[in-house]
């Protein structure tokens, strides 16, 4: 779609341009011709007695106070000027010379011209400098597009029609949200469907859920399957440091989606803009932010939905918003963008992958079960990194072992290749981790163990254990997140049982445990002592996740101690379960030693598998 912005019958400024420079001439020539000199050479006098002594003054003419002249240099005549002295005898010296006693007349030249040169041009020279000086000063302090000098424009980007290139086959994982978008899509295409029945759209629709899941892309795809222009503008970009540019902003994006309809206009982290008002600021509430939101409720009351004008926003904290801007008739309908689940994983990985070469017998289904809970852009991070992988192992193609590592790295980093552990911390270090594995692998109803390595990682972590459920959880049971914090107790429990000591390396471990621990009893009403009572809250559920105690300094103190008894409880389960089997834990954990990396195979493999009766004598000397 091209729409064409120039007005009918207004002339390019060009020909106005011309027009004036042809009337300037023509007066020029015809009408004011005056006299004003030429530039006049000034010499003293007794110069110009030594020019008329030597003849070489042809005319003379003598004023009041000033006697002109015309002498002959290199053969050229040139004008002179000087001073007049009270000299009896210079008519005579004159005349013996020759000089011809006339008026002495400068060429002519034209008021105008010289108004154009003394005046005229050094003013057009310091003005048009001075307009230099300040586009770059306003590009300098941020006066570009988007800048703070940029008063009153918008400064969205605008996608014309089918330009992004982006499709709903471009977007995986994503069902329902696609769904819900492609009613927009088919209004756009054939309004008149929903206006025999009475029906209209949605003015605007919100996108939530977690950073990295798509809604941006989905944003873009809904543009490109409907072929409409498609503005692009980010919440930050309506916030400004002058009162009013704000809303002024929102009036000019307003302005061009109603001109360029029907269009798609999208707002990226509108909870910049649209935050809950209140009074409390020292302003009473009357600030920028809140006249932009005004603003922007306003126009959204105000334009036509049936133009075909559809508003878009994504936020990740959508219980940051003020109720105005999400009841009916401003955004009608909250489409929700959640972390995918195994099937999405699996077609997202597919998707970026069509982009890099990689072997056949790689298995999207594996990969995206050890990918559990991440999101669509670290599963792109993910394909992305195992093609670097590939290159680093001078290979033409990605294997699943890249997959694989490179899931490891978006995990726990990099390998940390210049970490070299002694013999004793690389055997604590063991010991922590088959201390995991084991509590995991002895109880019901825990993750399979898929990996174990005592490999240090960039992110700070000696070792780590990796389990991988068989298929998706959407509910957690008491007695599996009983079971998840004995496994992370198990490490620790596997030091106090071997080395009879304690380390730091189960920092992670106890901050994992006390959040599950917590959750249970605060808001899971996993406690006979507080029964379905909440006694705590949650906020930005999609940014990590809040929390708020609601009660008495008396409950929080009993909450707390509830916690640390459950913990301790699933504690002295995995030491327990550990003490049962320490022949197992020291066989494995002399296992990962050697090896360094086991996986879940080897790992179970070992496990059921008796211990010899020679080798258990000798895992008792490490234990000493």
């Amino acid at each position: 779609m091209s729409v064409d912005n120039k007005k009918p019958g207004k002339r390019p400024l060009y020909v106005y341009t011309l027009i004036a420079v042809v009337v300037i001439l023509i007066l020029n020539m015809l009408v004011l011709p005056s006299v004003q000199e030429k530039a006049v050479e000034k010499t003293d006098y007794s110069t110009f007695l030594s020019n008329v002594d030597r003849g070489n003054v042809s005319k003379a003419e003598i004023q009041d106070d000033y006697i002109y002249y015309v002498v002959r240099k290199n053969g050229v005549d040139t004008i002179c000027k000087t001073v007049r002295m009270e000299d009896p005898q210079l008519v005579d010296r004159l005349y013996e010379a020759g000089t011809s006693m006339e008026a002495v007349e400068p060429e002519k030249q034209s008021i105008l011209l010289s108004l154009i040169i003394g005046y005229v041009m050094p003013i057009a020279i310091f003005i048009l400098l001075g307009r230099w000086l300040s586009k770059k000063m306003m590009n300098s302090m941020g006066g570009g597009p988007g800048g703070m000098m940029s008063f009153g424009k918008s400064n969205a980007k605008v996608y014309v029609k089918s330009s992004t290139g982006i499709k709903f086959t471009d977007v995986a994982g994503e069902d329902e949200a696609k769904e819900l978008l492609s009613e927009i899509v088919d209004y756009l295409h054939n309004p008149h469907k929903y206006t025999e029945i009475g029906a209209s759209m949605p003015k605007g629709a919100l996108l939530v859920g977690p950073p990295g899941t798509g809604k941006t892309l989905l944003a873009k795809a809904v543009a490109g399957e409907a072929e409409v222009p498609f503005f692009s503008i980010s919440g930050s970009e309506f916030v400004e440091m002058f009162v009013g540019m704000g809303a002024a902003k929102v009036r000019d994006l307003f302005q061009q989606a109603n001109e360029k309809a029907p269009c798609i206009v999208f707002i990226d982290e509108i909870d910049t803009i649209g935050k809950k008002r209140d009074n409390g600021g020292i302003t009473g509430g009357n600030d920028e932010r809140e006249q932009t939101l005004n603003q922007l409720l306003t126009e959204m009351d105000g334009f036509d939905g049936s133009k075909g004008v559809v508003i878009l926003a994504a936020t990740n904290r959508p219980d940051s918003l003020d109720p105005a801007l999400l009841r009916p008739g401003r955004f009608d309908r909250r489409i929700p963008v959640e972390l995918p689940d195994l099937k999405g994983r699996e077609e997202i990985l597919k998707v970026h992958a069509k982009k890099i070469k990689i072997a056949d017998s790689v298995r999207f289904e594996e990969i995206a079960k050890a990918a559990a809970g991440a999101s669509g852009a670290e599963l792109a991070n993910i394909v992305n990194e195992a093609a670097l992988r590939a290159v680093r192992d001078g290979r033409k193609f990605a294997t699943q072992a890249d997959f694989e590592e490179s899931i490891e790295v978006v995990i726990a980093g990099y390998q940390k290749k210049n970490r070299v552990l002694s013999n004793k911390e690389k055997l604590i270090v063991s010991y922590h981790e088959i201390g995991h594995a084991l509590v995991a692998a002895k109880q019901t109803d825990s993750a399979p163990v898929h990996k174990i390595t005592i490999i240090p990682r960039t992110s700070g972590a000696l070792g780590y254990t990796m389990q991988v459920d068989e298929q998706e959880h959407f509910l957690m049971s008491k007695e599996e997140l009983e079971n998840k914090i004995a496994t992370f107790t198990g490490g620790r429990a596997a030091e106090e049982l071997i080395f009879h000591s304690i380390t730091t390396g189960a920092s992670n471990d106890i901050e994992q445990a006390t959040k599950i621990a917590r959750a249970m009893i605060s808001r899971y009403g996993m406690s006979d002592d507080f029964d379905m009572v909440a006694m705590e809250s949650m906020s930005n559920q999609y940014l990590g996740g809040d929390a708020s105690l609601s009660c008495s300094f008396e409950t929080q103190t009993l909450l707390d101690k509830k916690v640390v008894e459950l913990v301790r409880r699933q504690h002295e389960k995995a030491y327990k379960i550990l003490q049962d089997n320490i022949d197992k834990l020291h066989e494995l954990a002399k296992f990962l030693f050697e090896h360094e990396t086991i996986t879940g195979e080897e790992f179970m493999k070992i496990l059921n598998t008796p211990t010899p009766a020679i080798e258990a004598e000798e895992n008792t000397q490490v234990q000493a």
